[in-house]
């Protein structure tokens, strides 16, 4: 997991962002302005930067230029606003900006840019090596393969597999129901690592009313936390 760099001088986009990414076992630090920036680049040296354009004292493209023209730009940036253009995005771009997200951020493209960019270019998969983490794909093939370090259910993935495809029907009706959203809910958390906002997103369920159908299945969610 990595180390991320959150600047904004809004405190609801700086909590709202902290918590996806600590959810996703990401370390957040946080900066409401340039100088606050400046001070956690040079004192923790983050591997990712989220940074809003307007602010109020330097805006985000000047400490972009900054930091280029310092050489301290050795972490990829992202750059955020709510009323960028083309050429703002063009022109952070040139700087060294590695993505521009427009505000409202949604939560799919949040998590796909900052996975874009904190792949490094010889960390990439080659393509005989992309079934075997399944954790960085989409599609069926992503249940096929035992992802490397993925957290387990109790007894392994490959049980959660094993119930689903051995799925007692010979029970009523509400049980089954009960049981086969527990078992389905089990798997995904298990395939996304405990990340609850994954699952979110993922079932297409609003975050607090999947912890309370969780709660409601009996689901040990204490199981399924990344380094349980």
């Amino acid at each position: 997991m990595a180390t991320i760099l959150v600047v904004d001088d809004e405190l609801g986009i700086r909590a709202l962002l902290s918590e996806i990414l600590t959810d996703e076992g990401h370390t957040v630090e946080l900066a409401e302005n340039a100088a606050q920036a400046r001070q956690v680049r040079e004192s923790l040296r983050p591997d990712l930067v989220l940074l809003d354009i307007w602010m109020p004292d330097v805006d985000g493209v000047t400490l972009l230029k900054e930091w280029s023209a310092s050489g301290l730009l050795s972490m990829p940036v992202i750059m955020m606003s709510g009323h960028g253009t083309i050429d703002t995005a063009v022109e952070a771009t040139k700087v060294g900006a590695s993505a521009f997200l427009e505000k409202p951020i949604t939560l799919q493209k949040l998590l796909r840019a900052v996975e874009q960019a904190l792949v490094k270019p010889n960390q990439r998969l080659a393509p005989s090596q992309k079934n075997t983490r399944p954790e960085l794909m989409g599609g069926s093939d992503a249940i096929i393969t035992q992802p490397a370090g993925l957290p387990l259910l109790p007894g392994g993935l490959a049980d959660g597999l094993r119930a689903e495809q051995l799925f007692d029907l010979d029970r009523p009706l509400r049980e089954a129901r009960d049981q086969f959203e527990k078992n389905y809910f089990e798997f995904h958390l298990a395939k996304e690592g405990g990340s609850m906002t994954r699952v979110a997103e993922k079932t297409g369920l609003e975050r607090t009313h999947l912890y309370r159908k969780l709660k409601q299945l009996g689901v040990d969610l204490s199981r399924n936390k990344r380094g349980a």
